[in-house]
């Protein structure tokens, strides 16, 4: 009895052992035969036992397919060139942090039989996608996506011009949607219903299909903002006593004002701090706005303007005319500019002078303010 349990154990090990063997090899197998497709050296079809080798190392490694690169949602641009083979994909895929294991991701593809079909293009992916679904993504034949970068500051008639340029809409529509557009998020409830959607068109790096329409454009910026405006940033803007609107607004005007970045919070204060006294905010930037194209110089912003000029405008924009905030933001301004809003320096500042290299001088009085002037002016 003893021995024919010896006999048995014996036996079955050398099963377990024959097994393991066939896996080895067929798994070395696996590996250099992908690298040699991969490297356009042999091509054949994947044979049933390949495949249920394959099959049955993937099943075992499922948690891996499942699992994402990390919990990080960030899109990242990823291209894919024409000609590329799956081996340099998932070389590059790997390096970029979007998945863990390249050989893992090259088996996938083989398992699947899309290893030739990963097509060429733009696409938006994301570290927390598991492998499966960064394997649809790319295989899934939607258009190349045009990647677009929209600048801090810019006004919605530059993002309009840039979007016509690069041949994804007429500047003409974009506008009028962000006019007339009707769009459902929480955040634009405070906004007033006669203002545009200027302000809101979040500056970002966006990857936007050819096909798409402008309130499709526009609705993926309005999602951006929905998703980096957070929620505990609106409960701080609250305790401020500010809608979303009035943030967004103000930090139109530290964006165009800022150009050294630690002095963004110091410029927001100067602009409470008027706000609070009932002051005119006296900003250059306003006026520019309320003024508009500028036919003979090709400027959206007219740059010199003077004092003249800039008190002449009669626009409820122009905050040398009128007190109080303008009717909405003259720009959409950057994370920082609107972080700088919420979160101001404490100040007793009332003035701020350009000092001709991107910095300020500020000042509490009058008196100090036109020291700066006299230091600082040419």
């Amino acid at each position: 009895m003893k021995r024919g349990l010896i006999l048995y154990l014996v036996a079955l090990l050398a099963i377990l052992i024959l097994l393991g063997g066939a896996i080895l090899v067929g798994w070395r197998y696996l590996l250099y035969a992908g690298e040699a497709r991969d490297s356009n050296t042999i091509s054949v079809d994947m044979s049933s036992l390949e495949r249920s080798l394959l099959g049955f190392y993937l099943g075992f490694r499922q948690g891996e397919v499942e699992s994402p690169a990390s919990d990080d949602s960030t899109a990242l641009l990823f291209t894919i060139t024409p000609g590329e083979t799956a081996a340099t994909i998932a070389t590059r895929l790997e390096r970029a942090g979007l998945i863990r294991d390249a050989r893992l991701f090259r088996l996938l593809v083989r398992y699947r039989g899309v290893d030739g079909q990963l097509e060429a293009g733009d696409y938006q992916l994301r570290p927390n996608m598991g492998l499966e679904e960064i394997v649809n993504a790319l295989q899934s034949g939607r258009p190349s996506e045009v990647a677009i970068t929209i600048p801090e500051g810019w006004r919605t008639e530059e993002v309009a011009e840039m979007l016509e340029g690069r041949g994804l809409v007429k500047a003409e529509e974009f506008l009028r949607t962000v006019r007339e557009g009707e769009f459902v998020y929480d955040f634009l409830s405070e906004r007033p219903k006669e203002i545009s959607l200027e302000g809101y068109l979040f500056p970002d790096t966006y990857g936007i299909p050819p096909d798409f329409e402008a309130a499709q454009i526009i609705d993926m910026m309005l999602a951006n903002f929905a998703r980096l405006f957070t929620p505990e940033m609106r409960q701080e803007a609250a305790g401020r006593g500010m809608s979303i609107h009035e943030v967004l607004t103000v930090a139109s005007l530290v964006e165009r004002e800022a150009r050294i970045p630690e002095e963004r919070p110091i410029i927001s204060s100067v602009y409470l701090n008027r706000l609070e006294a009932g002051w005119l905010f006296e900003s250059d930037a306003t006026a520019q706005y309320a003024l508009g194209y500028q036919e003979g110089t090709g400027q959206w912003w007219k740059s010199p303007i003077s004092l003249e000029e800039m008190t002449e405008i009669d626009s409820p924009y122009n905050t040398y005319l009128y007190p109080e905030l303008p009717p909405g933001p003259i720009c959409n301004p950057g994370l920082a500019s609107i972080q700088a809003v919420i979160n101001p320096a404490e100040t007793n500042y009332m003035f701020l002078y350009h000092k001709g290299d991107g910095s300020h001088a500020f000042a509490e009085s009058y008196e100090e303010h036109l020291e700066n002037q006299r230091r600082y002016g040419e």
